[in-house]
């Protein structure tokens, strides 16, 4: 059981850093295409796609951090209002675990008894894991969850950065594409294995959408080039 407790945690993690790659790699090379297309300067090219990368980033890690922190506020509301709880009535509150308890499978004695146990071990940790969902393994972390998205975001968009910077100018915008929906592909597969889902249908959505969110900058961004021209 520890053991399957840390695979899920491990799981969750992964799928979170690989939806943040994709991120990266899709919004970079989207913007790279975009700017390459409206037949920009290498240099310009690298300018944005490192802008992008810095600003994409940090809006991951901010919304993140945002997120987090308002999940933890709410966390640190409800204990608070548990131990509150707690104090003013620990007699409704054991017969509330031993109800829970009773509701998971446990006959009422031995539902009594580990609610006895655990809340004269710590009472506030067992209302928090076991009325309310909070244990310490997932207790909203909001810098460590921002720290994460940044780091998964800058290594998504590490791959079209690459190529932007070796491929040649002639070849930037078939091998952006390529590369962008080679590795998605792999991407999406890990994501769609880790989670139990059929991987060929979670591959092909992120393709999908991919390709689109590509071929849309790539045009938009050939319309401004033709203007400037």
């Amino acid at each position: 059981m520890h053991r399957e407790r840390h695979s899920i945690e491990r799981i969750g993690w992964l799928r979170a850093a690989v939806l943040g790659a994709n991120d990266g790699i899709v919004s970079t090379a989207s913007l790279l295409l975009g700017v390459a297309a409206a037949s920009a300067s290498h240099s310009a090219l690298m300018i944005a796609g490192v802008a992008g990368w810095v600003a994409g980033a940090m809006s991951m890690a901010t919304g993140e951090y945002v997120s987090v922190s308002s999940q933890a506020d709410t966390e640190k509301a409800a204990l608070a209002e548990e131990q509150a709880e707690l104090l003013e009535d620990y007699p409704g509150e054991f017969r509330e675990l031993t109800s829970i308890y009773v509701h998971r499978g446990l006959d009422p004695a031995l539902a009594r008894q580990v609610a006895e146990k655990l809340m004269a071990h710590d009472a506030l940790e067992a209302h928090a894991r076991d009325e309310l969902g909070i244990s310490a393994a997932t207790r909203a972390r909001p810098l460590q969850a921002a720290l994460a998205s940044a780091l998964s975001f800058s290594l998504g968009a590490l791959l079209p950065l690459l190529v932007a910077l070796w491929v040649p100018v002639a070849w930037t915008r078939p091998a952006l594409v390529a590369s962008a929906l080679i590795s998605l592909g792999i991407l999406g597969g890990i994501a769609a294995k880790t989670g139990g889902a059929p991987i060929l249908p979670g591959v092909a959505r992120i393709l999908i959408w991919s390709a689109l969110a590509m071929a849309v900058s790539s045009g938009v961004g050939m319309l401004f080039g033709v203007a400037a021209g």
